[in-house]
């Protein structure tokens, strides 16, 4: 049975990406090494009948020659949440056209239910489905801007460069959930001071 994937900033082929002028210069020693790794990684956890979701920025900089040839290795039934730097991948033969913005549903094996999540390349303070327990994943930030208890950057500068499975972003979110409960109480106990 296939499950599903999340992953965002792949950024294949642009260099940039590993210019000391970055805020968070990634740590390869040539774009052909990044693009390797990232696909190593990519194929490592994913099977060809499972759903990835990207959720923007998968290639930059690069010729369409170029993403379609790195698209092609990637395995998985492949979607596109647009990203700023998405001209070049939105004329990739994904498995549906690119949205900007969506709620889907994951129930992956062995989940007793659904989960809804917000998909968007850009970090939301509310979403749609946010009051009925959806949680939000995004990319953009490149793992600069911290999550909360209902949302988690799903880049690769997260996650070791690789894409992520909803229950691996649930531990995120429990972790980040007790750290904004123990920040709520510190201050509480701050405040009685």
């Amino acid at each position: 049975m296939p499950v599903t994937w999340l992953v965002s900033d792949t950024h294949y082929s642009h260099r940039g990406i590993l210019s000391p002028h970055m805020t968070r210069p990634r740590p390869f020693a040539s774009i052909e090494e990044h693009d390797e790794t990232l696909i190593a990684r990519w194929n490592a956890r994913i099977r060809d009948d499972d759903l990835v979701y990207h959720v923007g920025d998968f290639a930059y900089g690069c010729s369409h020659a170029r993403a379609r040839e790195i698209f092609d290795r990637l395995r998985g039934r492949k979607h596109l949440f647009l990203g700023n730097h998405d001209e070049k991948a939105m004329r990739l033969p994904w498995a549906e056209p690119p949205v900007q913005a969506r709620r889907i549903v994951i129930q992956d094996p062995g989940m007793e239910c659904g989960q809804g999540v917000w998909l968007s390349h850009y970090a939301h303070r509310v979403w749609d489905g946010m009051w009925r327990g959806d949680i939000h994943a995004f990319g953009h930030s490149h793992g600069s801007l911290p999550g909360t208890a209902r949302s988690c950057d799903v880049g690769v500068d997260a996650w070791e460069y690789r894409p992520v499975r909803l229950s691996e972003v649930m531990e995120v979110l429990a972790e980040n959930a007790a750290r904004e409960q123990g920040d709520a109480a510190a201050g509480i106990l701050s405040a009685a001071a």
